[in-house]
């Protein structure tokens, strides 16, 4: 029986300060440095005696140092990102020029929506896995052949073979992969991942896969995770909080970073049951669906905060993006959350399909009246993969295609008649402003941290990065003639203010 191969888990440093596709929705370099864990590699990771899951971009290793690194591996797993990709097949094709004989597979949404593409592009590229990697990687580095491995796509005889789909994970496949917070024991160091609006540091791990939702610009549901709703066993999620409560005695709270955790109440409900006694906090994504009792039972068990994606303050741009909430339940949501005792983390869209001068100032209004602890404000982005790619595409306002510059810095890249990037760009600035300079909001931000000295240095350091940013964002907002506009595409646009607000995409 052939032996294991000694595998390299790898979520690459595409760039400097660059959030990650293994762990971020929204993968793009931070301005504000932040980082996401690589929740998904650590399935095979911890599956493959022998194996190592390097995270460049939060350990701050450099490509050059990964090329060395990978030259003790016989396998390489990387994940990547539509945003990434060209630098990843750079480091890539270092790594075989380094060891010609080191096998290389690239994982992630990039590879799942163009796989003949990719493959095309390098060929430094053994093969790639579409949707779920898990056990298509797992069986490979235990030998079996590249033909037998489902999802695998690859070159044969000069042509792109696509084998058939692997059926997704269910229930009982789910809690037989080992707990993502044994491998980052292992592999990883929790001081390094850093979001503003958790405390520090933290834990993350998914106790669901899948979305039901169909969120028109959600990257993961559209090509990586899919809409089919996964959950693991209640008593297999209870049984890692428990296990991780040990494990980390430095963690402040765990973070369920579900593409949407409170899907189902009664599951909620179980859970919180198991997490109750153990008296931990912890934080999760939400949609608006979920009612009082609900909200009541969570906050009793420890939940802190919740990421909710309001998105936008009119009905109909919540309509044109499928949202399949309202702007009413978000009301009453959040009055539920305040009455309950959780604190909500609030995210906002500019540029989604239907979008006026008219329909960002409802929206701002729409976010004053809900007033969550924190928000986030984001430049709508069509990733290619998703339904709001393909109606840019089709119906022209994908004003570029490049969603990022050379330096992976998120561009203002959707464009409406009478309504241009650049004003687009001042509104976030505008909506940033409206909403945390209103005394009791900025006292509110600042009462957190006064008794705490960790968060008072990580807050400090976030607003000074955030005024930096803040004057970056309304020197693009001001061009105006047509050589300073062309500026407007290598100006950092990291959405990641201070003050508890984050760079990834809303989730839920």
């Amino acid at each position: 029986m052939p032996s294991v191969m000694k595998t390299l888990l790898l979520n690459p440093p595409s760039f400097e300060k660059f959030d990650g596709g293994a762990g971020s929705r929204w993968p793009a370099t931070r301005e504000i440095e932040s980082y996401w864990y690589p929740v998904w590699l650590t399935y095979p990771a911890g599956m493959l005696p022998g194996s190592r899951l390097l995270d460049g971009p939060p350990d701050h290793i450099s490509p050059a140092q990964v090329v060395e690194i990978a030259k003790d591996y016989e396998f390489v797993v990387l994940f990547t990102s539509t945003v990434g990709f060209n630098s990843d097949l750079r480091m890539a094709r270092a790594m075989k020029d380094k060891k010609p004989g080191i096998k290389i597979a690239f994982v992630g949404p990039q590879v799942q929506i163009k796989p003949a593409e990719s493959l095309l592009a390098s060929s430094a590229l053994d093969f790639v896995v579409r949707g779920e990697f898990d056990h298509a990687v797992v069986d490979y580095a235990n030998g079996k052949p590249l033909s037998e491995i489902l999802n695998a796509s690859y070159i044969k005889d000069g042509k792109v073979v696509h084998n058939p789909p692997r059926p997704l994970l269910q229930t009982a496949e789910l809690d037989e992969l080992p707990f993502a917070t044994d491998v980052y024991k292992r592999d990883l160091t929790i001081e390094n991942y850093n979001v503003p609006f958790l405390l520090h540091p933290f834990v993350s791990f998914y106790t669901t896969r899948g979305c039901p939702a169909l969120c028109t610009f959600c990257l993961w549901p559209q090509t990586l995770s899919g809409h089919s709703w996964r959950t693991r066993s209640v008593e297999n999620v209870a049984r890692e909080f428990k296990q991780a409560h040990k494990m980390f005695p430095q963690a402040k709270e765990f973070f369920f970073d579900d593409d949407t955790f409170n899907i189902r109440k009664d599951r909620v409900l179980a859970l919180c049951k198991e997490f109750k006694p153990v008296g931990f906090r912890w934080s999760c994504t939400s949609r608006v669906h979920s009612d009082y009792e609900t909200l009541s039972a969570m906050a009793d068990a420890g939940a802190r905060l919740l990421i909710v994606g309001f998105e936008s303050g009119d009905s109909q741009i919540l309509k044109n993006i499928k949202k399949g909430a309202t702007v009413e339940m978000g009301r009453a949501f959040m009055k539920n959350c305040k009455k309950a005792g959780i604190h909500v983390h609030g995210d906002f869209i500019i540029g989604l399909p239907g979008e006026t001068k008219e329909t960002i100032e409802k929206t701002i209004n729409y976010a004053k009246e809900l007033d969550c602890e924190t928000i986030q404000v984001s430049m709508a982005h069509a990733y290619p993969g998703t339904e709001l790619y393909e109606q840019g595409m089709r119906e022209g306002f994908l004003a570029g295609e490049a969603v990022t510059d050379e330096g992976g810095h998120q561009l203002p890249h959707l464009e409406y008649p009478g309504l241009s990037r650049e004003y687009m760009v001042e509104s976030v600035n505008r909506f940033y402003d409206s909403y945390y300079l209103r005394p009791r909001v900025a006292w509110r931000i600042v009462r957190e941290a006064l008794w705490d000295g960790h968060e008072r240095k990580r807050l400090y350091h976030e607003a000074v990065d955030f005024l930096k940013l803040r004057a970056d964002r309304k020197r693009v907002a001001r061009k105006q003639n047509g050589v300073e506009k062309k500026t407007l595409v290598t100006v950092p646009m990291d959405p990641r203010p201070a003050v508890g607000t984050t760079g990834d995409s809303p989730s839920a």
